[in-house]
């Protein structure tokens, strides 16, 4: 069962992503204006510690939230997806014209239970 997942559009932006930059990480921090949208880094420029948490994989990226942020978000399922647009971060896809976003829905009772008890 996974609590995140990718839509083909966005996945076609990550691989291009690793083609260029190899190895990359998906972060979501939770702070003020683009720092609650995903962004993408080269894994050596992300400094990860204790209050991140692994949400799971995407096209062969780990995903971390910061745990304040998990708080408001544990009881969903994410998919990542792209769209037209420049955000103001650092994030790798911002001079593609891009960025990315995230759709959310409420856990199902099955997934909730299935979370719950990890």
């Amino acid at each position: 069962m996974k609590r995140i997942e990718i839509t083909e559009a966005a996945a076609k932006v990550v691989r291009q992503l690793k083609d260029q930059h190899g190895e990359l990480i998906f972060h979501q921090s939770g702070g003020c204006c683009d720092g609650s949208a995903p962004m993408i880094f080269e894994k050596e420029d992300m400094y990860l510690n204790e209050s991140d948490v692994l949400l799971g994989t995407v096209e062969g990226v780990n995903f971390y939230m910061n745990i304040d942020q998990f708080e408001y978000w544990k009881h969903t399922h994410l998919t990542i997806d792209i769209t037209e647009g420049r955000g103001a971060s650092f994030s790798l896809e911002i001079p593609l014209g891009l960025r990315f976003i995230v759709h959310s829905r409420l856990l199902n009772p099955q997934e909730q239970t299935f979370f719950n008890n990890k």
